[in-house]
This record gives C-alpha cells, sequence and structure tokens, in this order.
C-alpha cells in the first residue's frame, strides 16, 4: 500500500493531521482516507493471529482492553501524525507513526498504562526515553500485562 498525504506538513517536524476512522487493536489504527497507522515504539497484544493465510480470532491476555482503550484514546478523533523521515512504513505497508490527540501521546499512554510494551527498532528512537520510563512505571505498578494475571513478568 502506497501512502498518500492528505494533510500539510509543518516543516520539518514531519507532522499532520488525520482523523482516526477505526481502531484495529492496541498499536494500530485506520485512518479516514483508509492508510493503517502503526504506533512506533509500542508492541500491544494481539486480538487476532494469522492461520495461513486467515486471520483467526485468538486474543492474548488484555489485548481486549488494549483495543478498548486504544478506542477511548483515538477513535473518531483528530490526531497529529508524526514520523520519523528515515522509514515511514513497516513490512506490511503500514504508516508507521507517533500519533497525538491533543497534548496527549498515544503511544506513550498505552505503554503507560500498562497495555503494551516498548517495542523500539531503529531509526525509531525519537521519544525511547518517554517509552521507557512509562513502560518502568506500568511495571513497577504492576498494570496489565505486568500485573500477576498478565502474559509477561
Amino acid at each position: 500500500m502506497l501512502f498518500l498525504f492528505v494533510g500539510a506538513y509543518s516543516g520539518a517536524t514531519e507532522t499532520f493531521e488525520a482523523d482516526v476512522s477505526r481502531v484495529i487493536d492496541g498499536d494500530t489504527v485506520r485512518l479516514s482516507n483508509g492508510t493503517l497507522v502503526r504506533y512506533i515504539g509500542v508492541d500491544a497484544p494481539e486480538v487476532r493471529r494469522k492461520v495461513k493465510k486467515r486471520w483467526v480470532y485468538d486474543p492474548e491476555p488484555f489485548s481486549e482492553t488494549a483495543t478498548s482503550y486504544n478506542r477511548q484514546l483515538v477513535e473518531g478523533k483528530k490526531v497529529r501524525i508524526e514520523f520519523d523521515p528515515q522509514e515511514r512504513n513497516d513490512r506490511y505497508g503500514r504508516l508507521l507513526a507517533y500519533v497525538f490527540v491533543g497534548p496527549i501521546f498515544a503511544n506513550e499512554k498505552m505503554i503507560e498504562n500498562g497495555l503494551a510494551e516498548v517495542y523500539l527498532i531503529p531509526p525509531h528512537i525519537k521519544y525511547r526515553a518517554r517509552l521507557r520510563e512509562a513502560e518502568q512505571k506500568a511495571k513497577m505498578h504492576r498494570l496489565g500485562i505486568w500485573s500477576v494475571a498478565g502474559r509477561r513478568q
């Protein structure tokens, strides 16, 4: 999938505004123009897994909670999309981005609430300190995936 930019760039910061039409899961959303956006630095539990060529509903612990929380954060809202210019798409064609709703950094909120873990692949390291700090807080407070009932310890 090629990404067609639908917003105005704000210079060197590499940002644009868009509307989120649908939350796919805890780390992926669909914009109103159909573009899929994958949150940079975030790995949320999976709701589905691929079996041969089909997606099968097989939720990991906290995947439904992560999806629901992400819906509350961004679905139906105007967001600011920010990305690193070195690599804009992943191997599946999704736009890799940092997502903000007003002052709220959605990537960070997912991790801070224990609904995802930090997943950093260079060159996407701009907010690594913030994301790692959010993860440490979630671990310390045993939130979500870091709880006794969670899948990570």
